[in-house]
């Protein structure tokens, strides 16, 4: 029996690891796109906007980043928790809470935010054809690898999955920076935005694309503010931030003073205005397992993943940029 478990573990590995075939990128040319960016950036944003307040957050940071980011698209990403009633309703709330928000910051929408999925991969070699993956397949084709487009996801990973299914070449031409999954040495991988894929986190970690990835725990989890502190740099400053307070505000639901809130989200945009904040460290892509664990392989490509984060001093950019 114990080497009947053995071998389906093994063999769930090989099929995850060598199912499908994508463009190779040379190991010092994808170490080379994995540094962080010296220059001003082309983005797009997949995003389950409903789904928390983080996002939000991000969002909003993104655009008012110009001096480091160049937003080009956004996307709206499916969700299924108690704010949906399926993947395809978190999509579409994501997609009008994305439109809410651009109507805060006066941001036009037009050719600029794409429906995406409304479920997940059923099939490691069969992509779902959406608005967003079809828009990103366009931008990523028309960047090129001495400029490539920056893709970041911050909820479930199906879109960018996706594109890269229907195109595989799009690799050669984009950098992946995912809010998803826990660290290497965390015990399990059943994390909110990994777990609603799991078929297209595998996509992503075995593509080979450059990946850089901000874990959930034990580094993003520790990225955290409190209503006395959105409060006073928020509240009544202006209609986005009043928003993004009431949002945060609305989930304390027992009315907790010792009480604080993650907004990680905002970590992977961090890592876009100033890499010093998030320490990353090169690691091998791990294999994520069918039992939705990582399983090491030191002959796999590099990525990168965060080691830990300066929160004060990207709350204190976020908090400048949101009531400046």
């Amino acid at each position: 029996m114990k080497k009947n478990i053995i071998l389906f573990t093994f063999l769930s590995i090989y099929t995850i690891s060598f199912c499908q075939d994508f463009p190779h990128i040379n190991e010092i040319e994808r170490i080379d796109r994995l540094n962080p960016p010296k220059e001003k950036i082309r983005m797009v944003l997949d995003t389950d906007t409903y789904n928390e307040v983080d996002d939000q957050f991000a969002l909003a940071y993104a655009l008012l980043s110009p001096d480091k980011i160049e937003m080009e698209a956004i996307y709206a990403a499916p969700f299924h928790n108690s704010r949906s009633e399926g993947p395809a309703d978190g999509m579409e709330k994501s997609y009008q809470e994305i439109l809410r928000l651009l109507a805060f910051m006066n941001v036009p929408v037009d050719d600029f935010v794409y429906r995406g999925s409304s479920t997940y991969l059923q099939d490691i070699t069969q992509p779902i054809r959406s608005e967003a993956a079809l828009d990103l397949v366009s931008r990523a084709l028309a960047s090129s690898p001495d400029d490539p487009l920056y893709v970041v996801p911050i909820g479930c990973i199906t879109n960018i999955a996706s594109a890269i299914l229907i195109e595989p070449e799009i690799i050669n031409n984009i950098v992946v920076i995912w809010l998803g999954g826990n660290g290497l040495d965390w015990h399990t991988q059943r994390e909110f935005n990994l777990m609603q894929d799991v078929l297209a986190a595998q996509v992503v970690l075995n593509s080979g694309v450059p990946l850089i990835i901000t874990p959930c725990r034990p580094v993003v989890s520790h990225f955290h503010t409190t209503l006395p502190e959105l409060r006073h740099y928020l509240k009544d400053k202006n209609p986005l931030s009043n928003y993004l307070y009431e949002i945060v505000a609305g989930y304390n639901e027992q009315n907790l003073d010792a009480w604080s809130k993650e907004i990680w989200d905002v970590v992977p945009i961090a890592w876009l205005i100033n890499s010093s904040w998030v320490p990353t460290d090169l690691v091998h892509s791990p294999i994520l397992t069918d039992q939705i664990t990582y399983s090491r392989d030191r002959s796999r490509h590099f990525i990168r993943m965060a080691t830990s984060l300066n929160r004060d001093a990207i709350f204190r950019d976020l908090f400048t940029k949101l009531t400046r």
